[in-house]
């Protein structure tokens, strides 16, 4: 049986124009509202890209209302690429609006590499209003300089963060990840032998997610 009713499309406003929301409704009453942003757009990264699909799957399969914003100049989504700024104001805009229509479920923020980084940089603002975030799924973080031209000064994030990165990313070396975790202890799990795009360990991802979120104190979660 399918864990969510299917995928529909649907249009808010952002600072800049529209904003496409991918969302997958899950069959079962839902239990949070999560967001899950994809990797860089101007390198083919979309709210449909394999591994942001993955996320949603596996969070709708836990009751999650799992909601995938394209980032601008993506899709349906107005604008143009801003190097992370706009798309994590963006970001804030789709929690503003979930925070409305679903006032009082948890919410879990979730991103893969460009989109980790846009998270990360989501939940320091939001913190900054008073919403704070505990609980971040992250995959294929960038820190510092990567592929020789893009750098990102990643902030820290929350304890209770899962941080999920490939022995063999040739985008994101590993001992960046560790560069950026050290100061804040923070814990990463490794997957061994997967690289960046967690090419044939997507059933791994999803099962490491999945503890992650069965074991998820819906208290401790900010509520919407």
């Amino acid at each position: 049986m399918a864990s969510h009713s299917g995928t529909e499309s649907v249009l808010v406003q952002g600072d800049v124009g529209n904003i496409e929301l991918l969302v997958d409704t899950p069959r079962a009453p839902i239990c949070g509202v999560a967001v899950i942003t994809h990797p860089h757009p101007l390198q083919g990264g979309s709210a449909g890209h394999k591994v942001p699909h993955v996320l949603a799957k596996t969070l709708a399969s836990r009751g999650y209302l799992a909601v995938r914003p394209n980032f601008r100049g993506v899709g349906a989504t107005e604008g143009e690429h801003d190097a992370g700024t706009g798309e994590s104001l963006d970001t804030i805009a789709v929690v503003e609006h979930l925070r409305q229509a679903y006032s009082g479920l948890p919410l879990v923020l979730a991103g893969f590499s460009f989109g980790a980084y846009v998270i990360a940089r989501a939940a320091e603002m939001l913190s900054h209003r008073g919403i704070h975030c505990p609980h971040l799924i992250l995959a294929g973080t960038p820190w510092g300089t990567v592929d020789g031209q893009r750098s990102y000064e990643t902030p820290p994030v929350p304890s209770t963060t899962l941080v999920i990165h490939g022995e063999r990313d040739e985008r994101v070396a590993l001992s960046a990840v560790f560069d950026w975790a050290r100061p804040q202890s923070l814990p990463i799990v490794v997957v061994p032998g997967a690289n960046h795009f967690f090419t044939g360990k997507l059933s791994t991802l999803e099962r490491l997610v999945g503890g992650y979120l069965d074991h998820l104190p819906g208290t401790e979660a900010v509520q919407l």
